[in-house]
């Protein structure tokens, strides 16, 4: 009769423990706390909340603070689905082997703490797999591997999934599609690892309904037993933007984001806006400001590679405010392009006209050559591309076209100085971007590898174009002074007087130069063109 009895409490609970995942783990499993020891699995209630989401919703995704027992959460919930169905095969796919490995860890310690009427009996058990003799098996697998590409994946756990590389993440996703498609459950959680990377971008698009994942956000505040003290704690121990990546959930203040992410909040909440007009057919070029004839403008270009993925860029930039005040990118022809520069210059005052000479952009700036656009914008060769000051101190001649070469040369020595110029103006807040896709290519431009360039997937051309404006309103101007014979033929109706040259801080002076009989409205100092 007592055996019956057993028999029969082993029965009900054996039934419970498979209907609710929740009392399975908190009276039945045991984990390896990092202090600890062995302990009972006593699910805090926002584990809970979130183990109850997994099992409901098919896919789910987790942005997470660190050390919030996620990863271990995962574990129970694969070792319920294997203990207590049949044929379940879960993939944990993680940047390496010993991450996800670690995931697969769990769940065997939890496993054999089990009751033994719980436990089924094992067929494989090695560091990398635990396979139950009711089919069902747990296995770890780095991402450099063809993860997820046969077998049929009953659960998809992709841990950290922030920090795999961008192509071996999307490969991983892509193959697991077949297998999910028949009823899989997929979990992608990490901490964040920058902006535009993939598990970013699935976040964004989980957030606004578009992908079919359910959003999980868990910062350091869901823990009952941290507090403000032990934030700041996180502070001290990790520095302030390494703590908000691992304990707020920012991404912003993750990965290796060139600019500083407190000034790109900056510019996006305070000059960020809609543009006054959208021109051409795609709406591609906005437009902030008209052509005001009493200011002085650059128009600043990156001319596309010729990929399909690349696009060409220009920015018109106020010159005395430093202000953004058009911006264009789309994927348009090198000759159409330069029409279009000629015209857009010629709009905005005879702009100075810069366009990068890499590749084909000389196509471009030939296109302006032959349309006879006269303020074209002329780099010294050589090192003195780099060092303005060195060039005029050797006493050359801006005019001589043996030491110059039209357009803007990017080198490796000027590449780094003029994204360090873009720094600067940003830092001292000298500089107005009012462009929502100038701010979009800002926060996915990255170190990798010691180079400032956008992440895998987005386009810098927008950055490098504004850089460049940056770079040359602080340089080209020192060789004004010397040059005023390279746009004499294209002033032949304006005539000699004692105009203002505006030096790179904004400080006028007098010098020889040319200005513009504007009629009634008086004459325009036209010397800020050089």
């Amino acid at each position: 009769m007592a055996q019956q009895n057993i028999k029969q409490i082993i029965k009900q609970e054996y039934i419970k423990c498979a209907k609710d995942p929740v009392y399975f783990m908190k009276k039945y499993c045991w984990i390896q706390h990092p202090t600890r020891g062995r302990i009972q699995f006593n699910l805090y209630p926002f584990q809970e909340g979130v183990l109850n989401l997994l099992n409901k919703n098919e896919r789910s995704i987790i942005l997470k603070s660190r050390q919030l027992g996620i990863s271990t959460l995962s574990a129970g919930m694969a070792l319920h689905m294997m203990v207590f169905q049949k044929d379940k095969s879960i993939l944990v796919v993680a940047t390496k082997q010993d991450t996800a490995k670690n995931l697969v860890t769990k769940v065997k310690y939890m496993y054999d703490g089990l009751p033994s009427w719980l436990q089924i009996g094992f067929v494989e058990n090695n560091k990398l797999a635990l396979r139950l003799k009711n089919g069902s098996q747990v296995k770890a697998v780095s991402a450099a591997s063809d993860a997820g590409r046969s077998e049929a994946i009953s659960l998809l756990i992709v841990d950290e999934a922030a920090f795999i590389e961008e192509n071996r993440i999307e490969e991983i996703w892509g193959s697991s599609q077949q297998t999910l498609s028949t009823g899989g459950k997929a979990i992608v959680l990490s901490t964040p690892n920058g902006t535009g990377n993939f598990f970013h971008r699935m976040w964004n698009k989980a957030e606004e309904g578009t992908n079919g994942f359910v959003p999980i956000r868990l910062p350091w505040t869901v823990h009952p037993e941290r507090n403000e003290e032990w934030r700041i704690q996180q502070d001290d121990e990790l520095g302030h933007r390494m703590a908000a990546q691992e304990c707020d959930c920012d991404f912003t203040t993750s990965g290796n984001i060139v600019f500083a992410p407190d000034l790109l909040n900056f510019i996006d909440k305070t000059n960020i806006c809609k543009p006054i007009e959208r021109r051409g057919i795609d709406g591609s070029f906005h437009v902030w400001e008209y052509p005001d004839y009493t200011r002085k403008y650059l128009v600043v270009a990156d001319v596309a590679r010729g990929d399909s993925k690349d696009y060409s860029a220009f920015h018109i930039i106020d010159v005395e405010e430093s202000k953004q005040i058009g911006e264009f990118k789309a994927q348009i022809g090198t000759k159409e392009f330069g029409h279009m520069l000629v015209s857009v210059a010629t709009e905005y005052n005879n702009a100075l006209l810069v366009i990068e000479n890499a590749n084909i952009g000389w196509n471009t700036i030939q296109v302006v050559i032959d349309e006879g656009y006269k303020n074209l914008y002329y780099s010294p060769k050589g090192d003195a591309a780099t060092n303005s000051d060195a060039f005029l101190a050797k006493g050359y001649d801006i005019t001589d076209t043996t030491k110059m070469v039209p357009g803007f040369t990017m080198s490796m020595k000027s590449r780094p100085l003029v994204i360090g110029k873009l720094d600067a103006y940003m830092r001292e807040k000298s500089i107005i971007i009012q462009g929502k896709r100038t701010m979009e290519e800002m926060r996915t431009f990255i170190w990798k590898n010691g180079r400032a360039e956008a992440q895998i997937g987005y386009n810098d051309d927008l950055v490098m174009s504004l850089a460049t404006a940056c770079y040359v309103r602080d340089t080209a101007l020192k060789f004004a002074q010397q040059g005023l014979d390279i746009t004499k033929a294209a002033l032949s109706n304006w005539k000699k007087t004692e105009p203002t040259i505006y030096s790179s801080n904004g400080v006028s002076k007098k010098d020889t130069g040319w200005t513009q009989d504007l009629g009634e409205h008086g004459q325009q100092d036209l010397t800020w063109l050089l």
